[in-house]
């Protein structure tokens, strides 16, 4: 893949890969963990990637400090893109903070930081297995 500049990526383009990448990180952890069958996979991937876990991670790397201001700089840009789509099954906020959080996992997959992008998703399955979600 060509080099992107992802200073220049708008939000709701970093929240695009970043929806893919969190969602193999989840992928890979449910089937590490035996699931293999696939209404199995999908109803338990959604404690992980959907809008109202994703905005709780959220408050929890703001209380745990986990993010840099650099960091914090990218999901603010997903959180406030103007998107043309809407919320399904969440509140208008929620949702917009759940993009903020998909362009922050967008930023580190596009810059090539995958240590962190590594240690930032799994931080966050971490969390939503320890029930911090709920």
């Amino acid at each position: 893949m060509a080099k992107v500049d992802y200073q220049q990526i708008n939000g709701i383009a970093l929240a695009y890969l970043g929806d893919a990448a969190y969602e193999v990180y989840v992928r890979e952890h449910l089937l590490s963990k035996g699931y293999t069958k696939p209404t199995k996979l999908h109803h338990t991937a959604t404690h992980f990637v959907s809008a109202k876990a994703q905005a709780a991670l959220i408050d929890l790397m703001k209380h745990d400090e986990l993010l840099s201001k650099e960091e914090w700089d990218f999901f603010k840009r997903g959180r406030n893109a103007n998107s043309h789509t809407h919320a399904k099954h969440t509140d208008v906020l929620t949702y917009r903070i759940s993009t903020g959080f998909e362009a922050l996992m967008g930023f580190l997959k596009l810059s090539e930081n995958n240590a962190r992008l590594d240690e930032i998703a799994n931080w966050c399955i971490e969390q939503v297995e320890a029930g911090r979600t709920e």
